[in-house]
């Protein structure tokens, strides 16, 4: 059972990375794309507006294994209960 929870939390884990990937470039993209047909802005702003998305999805990802190997080494330093430190 212990292996099943395992795998449901790198399930989440995957979902949640790929969720956090996705939506800042499809949010800024959808932004520009109102801002240049709702107002008329100039066609330049989708630039900035892939750069942010980009950006964004970068810092999440390098947030997001910072945190992965972090929980992995702990993991890996991790002993039994029943070890002694004497």
């Amino acid at each position: 059972m212990k292996d099943f929870y395992k795998a449901m939390e790198n399930l989440i884990w995957v979902t949640q990375l790929g969720l956090s990937l996705l939506l800042p470039p499809v949010f800024f993209l959808g932004l520009a794309h109102w801002l240049v047909t709702r107002w008329g802005w100039p066609v330049w702003v989708w630039l900035p507006a892939i750069l942010l998305g980009l950006a964004t999805a970068a810092v999440t990802f390098r947030s997001f294994a910072a945190r992965w190997l972090r929980d992995s080494r702990r993991d890996a330093e991790h002993r039994p209960s029943g070890f002694n430190r004497h």
